[in-house]
């Protein structure tokens, strides 16, 4: 993102899209308190996401619970089934599913994301969400790195050594063969990839293949932080994360328990978009007090008022957002996203989009003035040109 002097003055900031994450799909109905309404039945799931905007909320990040066993379901059929429910009860929010399609440990099990042909095939949910997100590059998602147990799982059944054993060993996969054959199975079917990284490196990445020509669209998507093999919490990791995010795009920080509250300030204030739930954190601010989701999002609602920021509509989130918007070439898409062209043969320094009108190079002299020569003769072709 490209600061300019006015860009934090209330009125220049871009409304506040708030993503609710009501589902947690980590947790079991034991581990929330019945004030924090952990979803289980089909109605409590789409009820959720009706307390979510309601609330101020205009995404909302889907995970599938089977109420049958109260786990996050492995039926691609109860996919569809519940964004069809969701697209009746919440018509104008964006309806975003997790892709990871990860399932939490139980005692003496491995923690571990699906098959690639499982996650590939949310391209084929049928309504189709409006976003799916795709994780690019595998790295390390360990939790317990920089959350001590007595904070962040003081209460619930992830306290078991065995489970905290298998949590810190997760993996979060996502090589090339599954990363690109996501999305392209997305773009086919009308459906906006939401890209998750877990540090700078996976912007690069995700640069890399709009520049080679694999994706042409929107990058829209989240920065997870808070875990090791992710980006920490150091606040100057998170600042090169914005001033490194093309200015031409829309993305979410998302951190993991206490963290949350501080980041959703500094985003808020920044002019970044915030997400909250309690897949990402059950806690308040003080140590062993438990939040809802519906808190968390009044919270960042109420920042953002104190600030003097709007709330995103859902109109406005999804202009934002370019939902339904692809482009027709890398160059076109690099353009749209305030990226330099790629560079073509023989072309040195640093790359700048064409215009329409005459280019001249910046003038020189060593004292700050242009010095007299060849600069009258430019002047003079040029104001012929303006005449002609």
């Amino acid at each position: 993102m490209y600061f300019t002097d006015d860009s934090l003055i209330p009125e220049n900031l871009a409304p506040l899209m708030i993503t609710a994450a009501p589902y947690g799909p980590v947790w079991m109905p034991e581990d929330c308190t019945p004030e924090q309404k952990l979803p289980v039945t089909w109605d409590e799931q789409v009820q959720a996401a009706v307390d979510c905007y309601n609330a101020g909320a205009t995404l909302l990040h889907i995970h599938v619970r089977d109420p049958k066993t109260g786990h996050i379901s492995k039926n691609f059929k109860e996919y569809s089934d519940q964004v069809g429910r969701l697209r009746n009860a919440v018509p104008k929010m964006i309806l975003q599913v997790g892709g990871s399609i990860s399932f939490a440990p139980e005692p003496g099990e491995e923690a571990k994301f699906q098959s690639y042909d499982s996650r590939h095939k949310l391209a084929e949910i049928d309504p189709k969400p409006d976003q799916v997100t795709v994780l690019c590059g595998t790295t390390l998602s360990d939790l317990t790195a920089l959350h001590p147990v007595d904070d962040a799982w003081e209460g619930t059944r992830m306290a078991n050594p065995g489970m905290i054993h298998a949590m810190a060993n997760m993996v979060s996969d996502s090589t090339p063969d599954f990363y690109l054959e996501t999305i392209k199975r997305m773009v086919q079917h009308g459906i906006q990839p939401y890209f998750a990284l877990t540090h700078i490196h996976g912007l690069e990445l995700v640069e890399r293949l709009i520049r080679r020509g694999y994706y042409m669209g929107p990058m829209n998507g989240f920065f997870s932080m808070g875990g090791g093999g992710y980006c920490g919490s150091n606040p100057y990791d998170l600042m090169e994360l914005i001033r490194r995010t093309p200015h031409g795009s829309c993305f979410t920080y998302q951190t993991t328990f206490r963290l949350t509250h501080s980041l959703a300030m500094i985003c808020i204030a920044l002019g970044q978009h915030t997400r909250a739930g309690i897949e990402d954190n059950l806690w308040g601010t003080k140590k062993g007090e438990r939040m809802s989701t519906i808190q968390m999002i009044e919270r960042d609602v109420r920042l953002a008022k104190e600030l003097g920021r709007a709330i995103a509509t859902p109109a406005e989130a999804r202009q934002m957002l370019k939902i339904g918007v692809t482009y027709s070439s890398t160059a076109e898409t690099l353009a749209s996203l305030g990226l330099p062209p790629n560079r073509r043969p023989g072309n040195m320094g640093f790359m700048v989009h064409e215009t329409d009108g005459m280019f001249h190079p910046a003038a020189q002299g060593g004292c700050g003035h242009i010095h007299a020569g060849d600069w009258e003769n430019e002047v003079k072709v040029t104001e012929k040109l303006k005449v002609a």
